[in-house]
């Protein structure tokens, strides 16, 4: 079990990027842990305040619960205390209490509390879904506002209030005004995590408003790139993030958005194209077409010549 108290974890994850691992699948799409677990080990060469196993990139949402300790109890393992482990989260109610006490029991240092299934929830039965999870384990946890689950300030700071351990708040809605509030209100009491898709994109505006890290899924092959980005939004380097912006996430982004469903596959085609496969997605999901693959090599490509060759290729 983890030893890191709850506030500690809120103080360590806003210090820095946020890495959050595809999750490795064979041709059969079985949970591959050989190399996931070198990949994580890869990644965790660079400086990171957090590593979050089977999240939403991970597919948490193709995983069985018992995959998801597996997946988690293999990051952990990987990791060997260097930095913390947070662990997805989510379902219905009595699933996702089962799951944040196995994630406790693998020894995750806090879980990530993605939206319930289907349902979209008032306020009231938000709070309760959310105060059950946050009950059935001591471990901080970090409640993810998006889709059927968007928390308003009033509810959020009543789960504070009620839940010690509840720390982290990690936004995918995009409504500043939301944000505003929440931060007006809570201030210091969270640890604030941007996580709209390819949070690149806004990352600088959200720095301004005390969102100070992000999950970024372009890390898993584009390490290097990625955290060079990061830390100019922090340094406030504007003329950085512009061109990282226009020369790579914007592109990067428009490939994206041709099929629906790419938001995961385009990140295992990223690691195809550096040569470090992950697997295929789990249906529904579809992996990115020939001609789709190969647009995005020729994008990362411009990236990789622009860094030293040790870190641009493949380990």
């Amino acid at each position: 079990m983890s030893s890191m108290a709850p506030k500690d974890l809120a103080a360590r994850l806003g210090t820095g990027l946020l890495s959050f691992p595809v999750t490795h699948f064979n041709a059969e799409f079985g949970f591959d842990e050989r190399p996931y677990r070198e990949h994580c080990s890869w990644l965790l060469e660079r400086p990171l305040a957090g590593l979050f196993a089977a999240g939403g990139t991970g597919e948490f949402f193709s995983l069985t619960p018992a995959e998801v300790g597996t997946v988690v109890r293999a990051a952990v393992a990987e990791t060997a205390g260097r930095i913390p482990v947070i662990a997805g989260c989510g379902y219905g109610t009595a699933i996702a209490t089962e799951l944040a006490r196995d994630a406790e029991a693998a020894g995750a240092d806090g879980i990530l509390l993605l939206p319930p299934y289907l349902v979209a929830p008032n306020q009231e039965g938000l709070v309760a879904h959310i105060e059950a999870v946050c009950r059935a384990t001591s471990t901080g946890v970090i409640v993810y506002n998006r889709d059927n689950a968007i928390l308003d300030d009033v509810s959020l700071a009543r789960l504070c209030d009620r839940n010690p351990n509840l720390v982290g708040f990690k936004d995918g809605v995009g409504d500043l005004e939301i944000m505003m509030r929440i931060h007006a209100r809570m201030g210091d009491r969270l640890v604030y995590v941007g996580g709209l898709p390819t949070a690149e994109t806004f990352a600088l505006a959200y720095d301004h408003i005390g969102v100070t890290t992000y999950s970024s899924a372009i890390f898993n092959f584009l390490p290097d790139w990625a955290l060079a980005f990061y830390n100019a939004i922090r340094s406030g380097d504007r003329a950085t993030v512009a061109r990282g912006l226009d020369e790579f996430v914007l592109p990067y982004i428009g490939l994206r958005n041709r099929e629906r469903g790419y938001a995961v596959s385009i990140v295992k085609a990223g690691m195809k194209v550096i040569g470090r496969p992950a697997g295929p997605v789990r249906p529904p999901l579809t992996d990115l077409t020939p001609a789709y693959l190969e647009q995005l090599s020729e994008l990362i490509e411009k990236v990789q010549q622009q860094q030293p060759a040790s870190t641009s290729a493949a380990a």
